[in-house]
């Protein structure tokens, strides 16, 4: 089954060819980023206007490089949700639009499972390899079931329990700010532009190749600005918005003294941000590259740690990495050390199939499609969506 996917749920606008929810064809996407950089991150309306001009052509493109007509393909998939109602339109409406037009079957993706369904995904390269089932079962490479998923993305930051295709169990979530929404917020805050998590890695490294030269390692520059780490204890949930407010306090050298009366003379108590700022201050500019060692450190710190952890209760063989986050060097080489030990296999998408991208709203949709389900032409968007969670 060759199917046409089409994505647009944020900055991004995609179009790809895949066949049998692996095999890649052709991956167009169509990016942004130095039009949202100047704002320091997504402008809504500037996107969706910008998708409208680039999905057509993004389309033939994907197309073009798969070297097919549209006789050659079978279905066609596009994202309704999450994201910007805008963006998401703009692709819902161009794919229910060519599946009417060409007597296609038409179905609309969970833009979050799509994430899940890169692990999929085989370069252009790969021949394909026998199927226990028609088409749609196990190959060999593919991710064995029951899998703990990592889903770090701007705005999920989530623990998924996944038994079967389609069968997810949400066992933690960010209670406030997710990773890669803080990795953008700090970005901003030390002048590292966006996308933020890419440009604190860079900062990252930087400082550790420093501390590798002079110190022979790199524990020591992560923990230069040791953070704060909020681990919720007896539950898998994440708190990143303490760490962010800390690295504030750091970044500014903040100096807050609020005052309180004893023996009636004014004293000055300080916050223990407030100290970590006022440090940093008196021992002169803080060390951006530094800053971003310690923050970065300091999400990896607990994403891996509870990983670990729900891996180890429910007893799989396996975790996934889904979302922009999981192009992370640091996260992915921190979950293999503490995976490793275990005998639990880590697996995650080539860095290009993390980030938004086509190809895996395709794959997801066929496993959808081989189950027989459809979507009509009255599909909306549906920003705020969230996985299928089973209760």
């Amino acid at each position: 089954m060759l199917v046409l996917g089409i994505e647009s749920s944020c900055d991004e606008t995609g179009a790809a060819l895949v066949q049998d929810g692996r095999y890649l064809r052709s991956n167009v996407v169509a990016s942004q980023i130095e039009i949202h950089n100047r704002y320091g991150g997504v402008v809504p309306e500037v996107a969706s206007r910008h998708q409208l001009s680039a999905i057509i052509p993004v389309v033939e493109t994907a197309l073009a490089q798969a070297s097919c007509s549209w006789n050659d393909i079978d279905a066609i998939a596009a994202t309704y949700g999450p994201g910007l109602a805008g963006s998401l339109l703009v692709g819902l409406t161009a794919g229910k639009t060519l599946a009417l037009a060409r007597h296609l079957p038409f179905l609309g993706v969970n833009h979050l499972e799509a994430h899940l369904y890169a692990n999929w995904l085989r370069p252009v390269t790969s021949s394909p390899l026998p199927a226990t089932e028609d088409g749609g079962g196990y190959e060999e490479g593919d991710p064995l079931f029951p899998l703990i998923c990592l889903v770090v993305s701007g705005a999920h930051s989530e623990i998924v329990l996944v038994r079967d295709h389609g069968d997810y169990q949400l066992l933690g979530r960010t209670r406030d700010d997710a990773a890669g929404e803080a990795l953008d917020k700090v970005a901003r805050v030390l002048g590292l532009g966006y996308p933020g998590g890419p440009a604190i890695q860079r900062m990252a490294q930087q400082a550790e190749d420093t501390y590798v030269q002079q110190h022979s390692t790199v524990k020591k520059a992560r923990n230069v600005y040791r953070l704060p780490r909020a681990w919720l204890r007896g539950t898998y949930d994440f708190s990143f918005s303490g760490v962010k407010t800390a690295m504030l306090h750091l970044a500014e050298g903040a100096t807050e003294t609020p005052q309180t009366v004893e023996a009636g003379k004014p004293s000055i108590q300080h916050s223990r941000y407030t100290r970590m700022g006022e440090q940093a201050a008196q021992d002169g500019a803080p060390d951006v590259a530094l800053l971003a060692s310690g923050f970065q450190e300091a999400i990896v710190d607990v994403l891996s740690v509870k990983t670990r952890m729900a891996a180890q209760e429910h007893h799989v063989k396996q975790v996934i990495l889904a979302g922009g986050v999981a192009a992370n060097v640091s996260l992915r080489a921190r979950l293999q050390q503490e995976l490793q030990p275990l005998g639990i296999r880590l697996s995650y998408p080539p860095i290009d199939f993390c980030t938004d991208n086509a190809a895996m709203i395709a794959g997801a949709a066929f496993f959808h499609l081989r189950l027989g389900e459809r979507h009509t032409m009255d599909l909306d968007v549906q920003p705020g969506l969230s996985l299928p969670f089973r209760k």
